[in-house]
């Protein structure tokens, strides 16, 4: 597997996200790396937030996926949340798709994911 490199430890203090190769790259109080695209309309994920209960945030519908599984567990927010079943037919979608996950090691002061 090739292995990509993410930045430096300082660049991802806890509560960032960034994007590197295929990833978007976090640091909710541990690295993670899931693939970038969020599942409802295909967001860069790279640049979400995280919640406070580690969850990755999409930064256009505020839908949040547990970074552990890849699954969505709160569907799109706002005016989306409004369209009936979109947010659920969503969450049973990331069941059978969650999003892919990487794998991320620190090197030193370097993050790389694989």
């Amino acid at each position: 597997m090739s292995e990509t490199h993410v930045g430096g430890t300082a660049d991802l203090p806890p509560g960032t996200v960034t994007g590197a190769g295929r990833y978007a790259v976090g640091n909710n109080g541990e690295y993670f790396a899931v693939t970038r695209r969020c599942r409802h309309l295909r967001a860069d994920l790279a640049g979400g937030t995280i919640d406070e209960n580690g969850c990755l945030v999409c930064p256009w519908h505020q839908s949040a996926y547990d970074v552990k599984t890849g699954r969505m567990v709160r569907g799109p927010q706002g005016v989306f949340a409004k369209v009936p079943g979109l947010g659920w037919s969503f969450k049973m979608w990331t069941k059978v798709m969650p999003l892919g996950r990487g794998r991320v090691t620190k090197k030193g002061d370097d993050v790389f994911v694989t």
